[in-house]
């Protein structure tokens, strides 16, 4: 790609005078601005480059122009661009299936859709219908997506003015760093989280609750880990209240924790393979190439529709370019080891590496994650654990950027999340660049 300096300008122009930006106030943006990129490097028009480790929305997990899904794409647009979603089509069909085959055997069906959000509102739209039931549960500490439904089951702030949709609750889910329950150990939290959720559901009426909507691992949250025991908690609540449990793996899906699906990081600590009703995805499943998102069903659930019309689609649902993005991604992981080489970099590389930080900058509160899959919880005292302020989280951003280092950072975190293909070697340098920025901001924090 020719890069022209004076395109830095114009977009930038062109960017304040017509684009408007979300979850922002408009006034005083200046965003950056992004040229091109490849694998985990992006850059600018003057040749500014940056380390990817935001993955944008923590969604590229193959990586910027994979020249595989980028063939894969073109290859599908010299055949059909689009198709009506009531008719077959055999690129959908092939995606499905490796959706599927990555799932495992207890789901049977695809639900395609044109991101996250719309996966969980048709998920709970399911679980409704299929149970009779009205009321969705879900966490305070989740995002769940920027649509009708799925903002009101989101629990953090941006909840609170779209709140236009019926039927949702809320309870804490397990976060030992900063507990709701008094915890002093994992297993603590895990029973306490269990005994609260046990609570609001008899409270709310188990009769009436349709589903109980979980990010696995609640990603933009902070990455919280569930302690050992939770998933397989939840999964006895809902089969004791006949609930339907959807686990929402729309950020933590397809390779992200080092495993195809983030129930299936979770295994060993749990005891077994914890699995839900519903997984909701979306973002790695192409990298956000084109967009797509979805539902994968189980029979159960997939049955009830057999003879009965199920009142939901879009104009888009299973758009060819999308779905060839998806195959085009899925086979390119499977046959270059990208999901293996996401649980190396998370055991071998991160773990040890942001621990060692964590152990020299006592901003650094704590290190939580799996795989890809990291926050650096971040305190201005690590005796109270009182979250780093906005102003310090600022100027540890300014601090990487100006190493050449992009994050992705949310509240009082820095979340490390690299796409999956990311290097030994780019860690490393990514290592370097937040040992430098936090020696930089300790020292004037």
């Amino acid at each position: 790609m020719t890069l022209d300096p004076a395109d830095q300008q114009l977009t930038l122009e062109l960017d304040r005078a017509h684009v408007f930006h979300s979850w922002s106030a408009q006034g005083n943006l200046k965003p950056m601005v992004i040229a091109g990129g490849s694998g985990c490097t992006v850059w600018d028009f003057e040749g500014n480059e940056y380390l990817d480790f935001s993955s944008q929305l923590v969604n590229t997990n193959i990586g910027h122009q994979h020249p595989a899904v980028v063939a894969a794409i073109k290859a599908q647009a010299d055949i059909l661009t689009t198709v009506a979603p009531a008719h077959a089509n055999l690129t959908r069909g092939q995606a499905a299936q490796r959706i599927l085959d990555r799932a495992g055997s207890s789901f049977s069906k695809v639900f395609f859709t044109n991101g996250g959000a719309d996966a969980n509102e048709n998920a709970m739209r399911m679980a409704r219908l299929y149970t009779g039931r009205d009321k969705v549960l879900s966490m305070y500490r989740s995002y769940h997506g920027n649509t009708g439904a799925a903002v009101v089951a989101t629990g953090d702030w941006r909840r609170v003015p779209n709140e236009y949709a019926r039927g949702h609750a809320h309870f804490f889910g397990p976060f030992a760093y900063r507990s709701e329950f008094w915890a002093t150990t994992p297993e603590e939290e895990s029973a306490r989280a269990l005994h609260h959720l046990e609570r609001v559901i008899v409270s709310e009426g188990a009769s009436s609750i349709a589903a109980l909507l979980i990010e696995t691992i609640p990603g933009t949250a902070g990455v919280l880990v569930p302690p050992p025991g939770y998933l397989a908690g939840v999964r006895a609540l809902a089969d004791k209240f006949g609930i339907v449990l959807i686990f929402d793996e729309v950020m933590a899906g397809f390779g992200r924790t080092g495993t195809w699906f983030a129930f299936q990081a979770l295994a060993e600590q749990e005891g077994g393979l914890v699995e839900p009703d519903l997984i909701t995805f979306a973002k790695g499943v192409n990298s956000g190439y084109v967009p797509a998102g979805g539902v994968i069903i189980s029979p159960a659930i997939a049955e009830t529709f057999d003879d009965t019309v199920f009142p939901g689609g879009l104009t888009y649902s299973g758009h060819p370019l999308a779905m060839a993005a998806i195959v085009g991604t899925l086979d390119a992981m499977a046959d270059e080891g990208i999901v293996e080489n996401a649980a190396h970099v998370g055991r071998d590389l991160l773990a040890p590496g942001l621990a060692a930080l964590a152990a020299k900058y006592p901003l650094i509160g704590e290190v939580r994650g799996v795989g890809v899959f990291w926050a650096l919880d971040l305190v201005s005292d690590p005796e109270t654990r009182a979250p780093l302020s906005a102003a310090g989280i600022g100027a540890l951003k300014a601090a990487l950027l100006k190493r050449g280092l992009l994050p992705f950072t949310a509240d009082n975190r820095i979340h490390v999340v690299p796409p999956c293909i990311v290097t030994d070697a780019e860690v490393e340098t990514a290592l370097a660049i937040y040992d430098e920025a936090f020696a930089e901001v300790g020292a004037i924090a």
